[in-house]
């Protein structure tokens, strides 16, 4: 074992040898050797390793799979080997890859810790996308060694001194091709950026990474200095927030949001005049500043709130005819004729279904899933939801909430949002499968969550 990994890891004090972890194992060199030394330091019996094939690499990505599944029976660890559902045609491919193995992270670990391989190098790559990409403090202070359970133990390390322990161990490891590509931003950032930062300066990395700890060191003043001015409210009175200076006065809104939000609100610091002339309106007002959250003014007085959807579990078996519960919506199927009258009812969403192209079986009903797509009526070929939604109008605090009625697989309905090509009825349909979905009154579109 290297021991100055090792003393690295326990010196960044992230890990305990009580601690039990889900270790994310793509089975590249800092994966593997974050495995290695949670081994080391917490024992086999203690971790659980996630590895999830994402498809996106043909066979090379169940090469990973099966090496990561060799390595944990060498080093005696449970595994858990997650399929990913198909990747969405658009949208930011790695972010959508990173919120599902996050995602089933955090199911496995009841509790238990979660750790990613993310080293120094990492967090020189990011600081510096961040830097181009986004503005405000934020950008500069990269990732933390540990935040709430998720923790990164390897942060203090290279990419080069994790490569050096996996060789020192005898521990291959597997390379992402995909790495290697300018196609993503940290590609562009690996292989053109730091190459050229280099040329200017051969520390620029090590400053860089100093820069950041004192940023980091430097933002916990003035997080104070906003914990002053709040007074340990989770508000504050417009007219207080005039008196104070801009910058403070934005990084009051930024604590307020991000506190309401459970974590970043992208841009919130730079609506500061927006949200004091919310206070112009007289009464209440609000908007929506993003990260499922809208800014309120109730009498001159400022607060966040979360718009949180109702939480879905599972699946539900919808029989035909039947009726089902499914969060806040209730489901009900009947069996009519074609050209039955009247079929709309107030305040609800109907769909019409070919019920002859069913199958005859029970329906099933769930809750949106990232990648899942369908072939909506009229519209010729498959559409991501997430773009769906967009075109509909449905707000994001809405969307895990909303019933998707499956048909052998398929999904045949959406209430609000589309019919499945394969069910919709046609001119020589016999007889309709009826679906009615009534929303909670929370969930309605009078409810003002749609504006």
């Amino acid at each position: 074992m290297d021991g100055s990994v090792l003393e690295a890891v326990r010196a960044g004090g992230a890990l305990s040898p009580s601690d039990r972890v889900v270790a994310l194992v793509s089975g590249g060199r800092d994966s593997v050797c974050l495995l290695d030394v949670l081994v080391s330091i917490c024992g086999p019996a203690q971790v659980t390793a996630l590895h999830v094939n994402y498809g996106l690499r043909a066979q090379e990505c169940d090469a990973d799979e099966r090496y990561v599944r060799e390595l944990c029976e060498t080093l005696g660890v449970h595994c858990e080997c997650e399929t990913a559902p198909p990747a969405p045609a658009r949208g930011n491919l790695q972010a959508w890859a990173r919120d599902l193995r996050y995602a089933r992270a955090l199911e496995l670990s009841a509790g238990a810790l979660v750790a990613t391989g993310h080293t120094a190098s990492d967090q020189v790559e990011g600081v510096l996308y961040r830097l181009a990409a986004s503005p405000g403090r934020r950008a500069l202070l990269g990732m933390a060694p540990r935040e709430g359970r998720l923790v990164r133990p390897l942060l203090r390390l290279t990419r080069e001194q994790t490569a050096a322990h996996c060789l020192a161990r005898g521990l291959a490891w597997r390379d992402d091709s995909s790495n290697d590509s300018r196609h993503f931003a940290r590609g562009r950032v690996r292989h053109g950026v730091l190459p050229a930062l280099r040329a200017i300066h051969p520390a620029a990395e090590e400053n860089l990474l100093r820069s950041v700890e004192i940023l980091r060191a430097e933002s916990a003043v003035l997080d104070d200095v906003v914990d002053v001015a709040l007074a340990g409210r989770a508000r504050i009175a417009l007219t207080r927030l005039r008196e104070l200076p801009p910058a403070l006065a934005r990084l009051v809104v930024i604590r307020l949001a991000e506190d309401a939000a459970g974590g970043p609100v992208a841009g919130v610091g730079s609506r500061l005049d927006e949200l004091l002339a919310l206070g112009g309106r007289g009464g209440s007002a609000s908007i929506d500043v993003g990260a499922r959250t809208r800014a309120l003014v109730e009498y001159g007085v400022l607060r966040f709130a979360r718009e949180a959807p109702v939480a879905v579990v599972g699946t539900q078996s919808l029989c035909v005819p039947g009726a089902v519960g499914f969060g806040s919506w209730s489901l009900r199927v009947t069996l009519e004729p074609a050209g039955t009258p009247a079929l709309a009812q107030p305040g609800g969403e109907v769909g019409l279904l070919d019920a002859d192209r069913m199958g005859g079986g029970p329906l099933t009903v769930r809750a949106w899933r990232a990648g899942d797509r369908m072939r909506p009526l009229g519209l010729g070929g498959s559409r991501a939801l997430s773009d769906l939604f967009t075109d509909r109008r449905i707000p994001r605090v809405q969307r895990s909430g909303l019933p998707i009625v499956l048909c052998e697989g398929e999904i045949a309905w959406i209430p609000r949002v589309a019919t499945g090509e394969s069910f919709g009825v046609r001119a020589d349909t016999r007889r309709l499968a009826v679906l009615r979905a009534e929303p909670a009154a929370a969930e309605s579109p009078e409810s003002g969550l749609l504006h």
